[in-house]
């Protein structure tokens, strides 16, 4: 097994702590209400939200990903991290393990949010990540509104 890590900054006008809120603590609810043509819930499958838990989320029908299931490590809303892996669906195909994701929300000078992310892929085998699929993964998770 391999690993391939990449990361990604990026600034946001909403504050650190309401994107926060939005993106990991409702995340459950507001995924399913803005993305109704894609998503079509988000389920606890194993725990209370908190580290260990394990999330579902169900996509709708005809879409190409039928499901996804992470795994949370950390969500500390005190310094705004959440810490998660991808650890079952059809994105992680036949190449890779798991896709473990570490996502750090600190304040801007102008009253905003910098998101700072860190992303590894745990490929299966001897099996290299390239870059063009992992921009291609980027570009799907920016459709989900991950930082």
């Amino acid at each position: 097994m391999g690993v391939a890590t990449y990361t990604h900054e990026t600034t946001t006008p909403v504050a650190p702590t309401r994107l926060f809120k939005a993106l990991v603590l409702d995340s459950d609810n507001l995924v399913p209400m803005l993305m109704p043509q894609v998503v079509k819930n988000i389920e606890i499958v194993e725990g209370d939200g908190g580290a260990g838990t394990i999330k579902k989320m169900n996509f709708v029908e005809g879409y190409p990903i039928k499901y996804l299931k992470h795994k949370i490590h950390v969500v500390d809303d005190k310094n705004l991290v959440t810490k998660y892996s991808m650890i079952e669906g059809d994105v992680l195909g036949d190449k890779l393990e798991s896709i473990s994701y570490d996502i750090k929300f600190e304040a801007a000078g102008n009253g905003g949010c910098i998101c700072k992310s860190i992303t590894e892929y745990h490929t299966k085998g001897d099996y290299v990540l390239k870059e063009e699929e992992h921009n291609e993964g980027k570009n799907q998770a920016w459709n989900f509104s991950s930082c």
